[in-house]
């Protein structure tokens, strides 16, 4: 018995002429962001110095006869000023993470814009690159300039810098909290 698709004509359809194939993704555009000057501004600046100051500064910080903040997973102890937690101390840890995790809810919603535009690693660091990168490339417009120029040795020792500052990660070989971590703890 035949259906009554059976009968049918599969019929590849032709692209027209004048179709043209358009992407799905853009390809992204460069922002230049202009210097902003003012208290916010300023406030931002004090609280990427503060940041910055703990974050490299911490792990310098002498507690006793060791370090103040010391994650040693070698000897599984945890110390954290003067609080020493031990494998078995974990749920001590697990009330600590949980009312860090909620005190971050609780913040985020009363004043999440301050984290968000002030603290925030992502903010702390993106505002330090760009910083760098006016002192390397110049302001809005000089940075314009020259990446609408041709390449030329004055192009490449200005970009070069600027983008090879990503190599000082905070997480990397130049962190503090690397070379720290490689002190012996007989404690």
């Amino acid at each position: 018995m035949n259906s009554p698709d059976s009968d049918r004509k599969v019929i590849p359809i032709q692209p027209a002429a004048d179709d043209v194939e358009v992407s799905l993704y853009q390809a992204s555009q460069k922002i230049y962001p202009r210097s902003v000057e003012g208290i916010f501004a300023y406030w931002r600046w004090v609280l990427v110095i503060f940041t910055q100051v703990l974050y490299y500064g911490l792990p310098w910080l002498e507690w006793g006869a060791r370090q103040a903040v010391l994650f040693d997973l070698n000897a599984r102890r945890f110390y954290i000023f003067g609080l020493v937690l031990y494998p078995q101390d974990i749920i001590y840890l697990t009330g600590l993470l949980v009312i860090s995790a909620l005190s971050l809810f609780l913040f985020t919603a009363v004043a999440g814009r301050l984290w968000c535009g002030y603290a925030c690693p992502q903010t702390v660091y993106s505002e330090l690159f760009m910083w760098i990168e006016r002192k390397v490339e110049g302001d809005r417009s000089a940075r314009m300039r020259l990446d609408e120029g041709p390449m030329s040795a004055n192009k490449f020792r200005r970009n070069s810098p600027s983008t090879c500052c990503g190599s000082c990660c905070p997480c990397g070989p130049a962190s503090p909290w690397w070379a720290t971590s490689r002190r012996s703890t007989n404690s």
